[in-house]
């Protein structure tokens, strides 16, 4: 007997948000969410979302337990800002019983089609600025910091319910002593060049912190604009956003690029903190999470290259290079052992060459998948 129960209460949301840590207690590449940060993501009046789109939540319940759970999600800024009629599927976590996929599958497409919504895309948590893309290769190791994980049969459940590729994305890997290090050695060259045209290169001001801010929201709504279902942030998002990384930031690893005083371009790379978080149980910061995240901090010895972009009408000026060989640079300074460049679209050829060009390998793989209403 499966039947399907809609989120409406703080006990449910609980639920919700624990039923993964019962799912992956086995796995050992599994990193728990924090509850926390879960709970203020998925509740109105906490994360700015709300305020102008909505969602809402499922369990799907077998023999009186929990066997899955999924969000249906309206995204009206999405829909607006790229002329569509789609909604998404996120937050899907299952056991493996396609009869159970189904049924949340179901009840998600039936609150969209109420919505007149036409399209459902997934799996994506609100929207490609948050966490997307279900994991289709690359099953032998955790995920990074801010990337999602599951099990391989997720692939089958999905497809079995009718849902086709939309695209893929790739997670690229830049090991220690394999990668090609000419953008460092090229930067007092490449700087001197572009100082010649007016630009220059300089570490993030977290001094001041919300100017910087406000900034990068520009170049990050003006870079990314032409990405396959991107969808510009409000500045409350971004703000939000910001104000999260900022408490993981280290500013060796956000590099700002200006032309005359104004910003044209950014990269932004977080410390790998799932090599912490893998270890916080249930995703609880309290008793002992905290300190976990407190005292180990300097032991992370990965990143996750989150973003690097320029805007239109500064490309392949050097500046992508230049950001590339900070980024090399500083992770030698700091013994990092590896880097993740994620995510990229496969169709991103610009990109996808310019770490294939520093001996990047992809090492996973990513999907998100559609299918008509």
């Amino acid at each position: 007997m499966i039947s399907i129960v809609p989120v409406n209460n703080k006990k449910l949301l609980k639920a919700f948000i624990d039923f993964p840590h019962d799912l992956y207690k086995d796995d050992n590449n599994y990193v728990p969410e924090l509850f926390i940060a879960q709970r203020d993501l998925l509740t109105p009046g906490k994360h700015p979302f709300h305020k102008h789109s909505s969602l809402q939540l499922f369990l799907a319940y077998k023999n009186n337990e929990i066997a899955g759970r999924i969000a249906a999600i309206l995204n009206n800024n999405h829909n607006k800002f790229n002329n569509t009629n789609d909604g998404f599927f996120g937050f899907f976590d299952c056991v493996d019983d396609e009869a159970v996929a189904e049924k949340l599958f179901d009840e998600a497409k039936k609150w969209l089609k109420d919505k007149g919504v036409n399209t459902i895309i997934g799996p994506v948590n609100f929207s490609t600025n948050e966490t997307c893309g279900l994991l289709i290769d690359g099953f032998d190791s955790p995920p990074v910091a801010m990337m999602t994980y599951n099990r391989p049969y997720y692939t089958r459940l999905i497809e079995k319910a009718g849902f086709g590729k939309k695209t893929d994305l790739f997670a690229y890997q830049i090991v220690s002593g394999d990668f090609d290090d000419k953008p460092a050695r090229l930067m007092e060259l490449l700087n001197e060049r572009l100082k010649q045209k007016g630009i220059t290169i300089r570490k993030a001001n977290l001094k001041n912190f919300k100017k910087e801010v406000a900034s990068l929201r520009e170049v990050y709504n003006q870079a990314w604009d032409k990405n396959l279902g991107f969808v510009p942030m409000t500045d409350d998002e971004f703000d939000y956003l910001a104000k999260d990384l900022k408490l993981i930031l280290d500013p060796d690893f956000c590099m700002v690029a200006e032309h005359e005083g104004k910003m044209i371009g950014f990269s932004l790379c977080i410390p790998d903190v799932n090599q912490i978080l893998r270890k916080v149980k249930r995703g609880r910061l309290l008793p002992t999470g905290i300190f976990k995240l407190l005292t180990q901090k300097k032991k992370i010895n990965g990143i996750r290259v989150i973003a690097l972009g320029v805007v239109e009408g500064y490309r392949k000026l050097g500046i992508e290079a230049v950001f590339y060989g900070s980024i090399i640079q500083k992770g030698r300074e700091k013994n990092m052992k590896t880097a993740e460049a994620s995510w990229i679209l496969e169709d991103n050829f610009l990109m996808n060459k310019a770490i294939q060009n520093i001996n990047g390998k992809v090492y996973k793989k990513y999907r998100i998948y559609e299918k008509s209403l």
